[in-house]
């Protein structure tokens, strides 16, 4: 029996060849995005060189085996589909707020109890799936990305509590890698288009070590090969971190399901089935739970690789799974991680300012793919009136109890998305019209 060789089949299996570049296309495309989470993080909150070489490693190993886990499936964990997952952004300004109060073991207590909560969710999704139609996701993402606009800017400028803050070499910096991604990703097909990000950071950080930025002695100190570290850190719970945390991860389930869909909606022209719904739902939380094991953040699907799939027509699970091994042999050689940890802040905040932009258009298309008006309306505007709003006035609610406090003026993002999910259910559809005939 002949095999089946075709990138376009999702049980295909074509020739290495041709599967390298088309898995390393993924990998480009997602590398950045996947590791700069837990550089932002790592790097508000202080962590040594030691600490943010050893996160980076878990990280790129977290994202390979979780990635194959979803393309080849584990018991009920898996949609069997070419998802490609990794640190997921949208978890930045969750865990940095946490963080700043309860610690990073405090982040991981509450990233524990939200994989598990979003795996329970896995096994409900057929049920609760028309619960969220596109005013409601789409209303969490924009505000997700207005909630990050200011964490990519401070990147652009050279990061939180840099010396040379909005120096002008760090804004040459971030405007030249900016103008690269635009020129790749517009200007270019294929896997320059699709790697713009990587592309843009390669040149940023080529400038930023001529212009005198980047030390290069922990690349040279870092060891040739080594295994990154479980328990790094250890977990502390509160019911402060918990809720933003747990909607996060409802909002990541509902990211999943979208991708997902595209996925099979871009590259195979049918609707997803329950079956891979149920599957990847299971697998984004029992995948983020093992994350923090590694004490890195949580994961989820990546959003641009659906977007080449859907470019592409590649369907194939032996090709992305073909990217996966990539990550898992990276992991193990910290000189990998090092060199992302030389990159300037300004070099990724020259991305990351388009990146979250992008999350912010996403959340419009979403919202417009129904008319913006009457009930719709009332619960776009009330959710960011509310919950987003009330984030970037803290004193509006002073005098409510501290917990109520956290949660609103830290993750005023998640308040809108609960907002958004409480309003859909209760607000009145809107009557349909009767013709009534005169006689």
């Amino acid at each position: 029996m002949q095999r089946n060789k075709s990138p376009y089949d999702l049980n295909g299996v074509p020739d290495l060849n041709t599967a390298i570049p088309l898995g390393l296309q993924h990998i480009m495309a997602m590398f950045m995005g996947n590791i700069t989470p837990i550089i932002i993080v790592a790097g508000i909150l202080g962590f040594n060189q030691d600490i943010k070489i050893n996160l980076i490693q878990a990280t790129i190993l977290v994202a390979g085996l979780n990635t194959l886990v979803q393309v080849y499936t584990l018991g009920p964990m898996g949609a069997k589909l070419p998802v490609v997952v990794g640190t997921n952004f949208s978890f930045a300004p969750v865990a940095i707020s946490v963080a700043s109060k309860f610690g990073y073991e405090g982040v991981l207590g509450a990233a524990l109890i939200g994989g598990i909560f979003e795996a329970f969710l896995g096994f409900h999704m057929k049920r609760i799936r028309k619960f969220f139609p596109p005013i409601v996701t789409g209303t969490v993402i924009l505000a997700i990305g207005l909630y990050l606009l200011p964490v990519g800017i401070n990147s652009f400028a050279g990061g939180y509590g840099a010396p040379d803050f909005a120096s002008k070499e760090n804004l040459i910096l971030g405007t030249i890698v900016l103008a690269v991604v635009i020129f790749f990703k517009e200007f270019t097909k294929g896997v320059t288009s699709s790697g713009a990000i990587f592309i843009g950071t390669i040149v940023g950080t080529i400038i930023a070590f001529l212009m005198g930025k980047i030390d290069i002695t922990p690349l040279l100190q870092a060891d040739v090969v080594s295994i990154p570290r479980p328990f790094s850190f250890g977990y502390s719970f509160h019911i402060e971190a918990i809720i933003p945390m747990v909607m996060m991860f409802v909002v990541s389930a509902i990211e999943t399901m979208g991708d997902m869909s595209g996925i099979t909606m871009g590259g195979a022209k049918r609707e997803l089935k329950d079956s891979e719904l149920k599957g990847g739902i299971i697998c984004d939380g029992i995948g983020s739970a093992f994350a923090t094991i590694f004490s890195v953040l949580p994961t989820t699907s990546f959003s641009q690789n659906t977007g080449i799939i859907a470019m592409t027509g590649v369907m194939s699970r032996f090709v992305v799974g073909i990217g996966a091994l990539f990550l898992v042999v990276s992991a193990f050689i910290p000189k990998v991680a090092a060199a992302f940890t030389l990159v300037p802040q300004s070099v990724i905040g020259g991305s990351l300012v388009m990146i979250f932009s992008m999350i912010s258009i996403s959340g419009i298309n979403l919202i417009n793919q129904e008319p913006l008006e009457g009930r719709n309306a009332v619960i776009l505007a009330v959710s960011l009136g509310l919950g987003y709003g009330i984030g970037l006035v803290p004193g509006v609610i002073e005098a409510f109890p501290e917990s109520i406090r956290y949660i609103f003026t830290d993750s005023g993002f998640v308040v809108a998305g609960t907002l958004a999910v409480v309003m859909n259910l209760i607000l009145p559809k809107k009557n349909e019209k009767v013709e009534v005939s005169v006689a």
